[in-house]
């Protein structure tokens, strides 16, 4: 797993429409793996982000929804699975609150991706894409969309 240092990459990350992220606090020492998923209103048009947290073994099968990036900030929705209060939706909700206002990432939070990229979920293999956690191409989509 590589750690961002930079709140513009992690958030960038976060918003590549098909991320996997995950949170550790050096505080407590939880970790919570989270899917931040675009939502596809129109052809290629992003409205908002699900974000569903890891809760089985199958790292690729077995998210349960908590809420919604919408209009720049994490909601929670009816469908939510999980009470606000709990320690998973509360972790993102800080994670989000300093990341996505691009304040700065917390000393005592990292954020880190698993090496696939954060648009297109393809291994990375190239230093400078497993430090952006994105390849180049969708790198490049990025920058043009």
């Amino acid at each position: 797993m590589t750690t961002f240092t930079s709140v513009d990459a992690a958030r960038a990350f976060a918003l590549g429409g098909n991320a996997r992220l995950t949170l550790s606090s050096l505080r407590t020492g939880a970790r919570y793996t989270y899917r931040v998923a675009a939502t596809r209103d129109a052809p290629g048009q992003k409205s908002g982000f699900f974000v569903s947290l890891l809760t089985g073994a199958d790292n690729e099968a077995d998210y349960t929804y908590i809420g919604m990036l919408r209009g720049g900030k994490f909601v929670m929705t009816q469908a939510s699975k999980l009470p606000h209060a709990s320690a998973p939706v509360q972790a993102f909700s800080y994670f989000w609150k300093h990341v996505g206002l691009g304040d700065a990432i917390p000393p005592q939070l990292e954020v880190r991706h698993e090496g696939r990229c954060g648009r297109c979920a393809r291994v990375l293999t190239v230093p400078e894409s497993i430090d952006s956690g994105f390849g180049p191409e969708c790198r490049g989509r990025l920058a043009c969309s």
